[in-house]
């Protein structure tokens, strides 16, 4: 990835982590790492778990953002929740169930629109 994407993709993160406190979100992580991968943001939505993935872009070229969520992703969002879940940070955190949301900053960083998909995909 190169230096415009990481800095877009930190831009991207930032973004939606404001929104979501706005919203009333508790971020407890944000680019939280495993061997496998990395979760954009962790956070708490009352007694819900909630494993966020952050997807931008301005290109029309291959579809909306939200498009770029593929079975492998998914998978890999997953086992990386499964590898949260089953750790020591996990323990701290009192919830009753999890859920995954996807987080859409469709178009440029002067100007673009959020969207918000609750409960995106199923843990399973």
């Amino acid at each position: 990835m190169g230096q415009h994407s990481y800095q877009l993709g930190q831009w991207g993160e930032k973004e939606a982590a404001e929104y979501l406190a706005e919203k009333g979100y508790h971020i407890l992580f944000t680019n939280w790492r495993a061997e496998r991968g990395d979760i954009d943001i962790i956070a708490l939505n009352q007694q819900c778990l909630v494993f966020i993935e952050v997807k931008g872009g301005s290109s029309t070229k291959y579809g909306p953002p939200e498009l770029r969520i593929t079975n492998h992703k998914k998978r890999q969002l997953t086992k990386l929740a499964n590898l949260f879940l089953s750790g020591k940070e996990a323990k701290n955190i009192n919830f009753e169930y999890c859920r995954f949301d996807v987080v859409v900053l469709d178009g440029y960083q002067n100007k673009y629109e959020i969207r918000h998909y609750e409960n995106a995909f199923s843990l399973s």
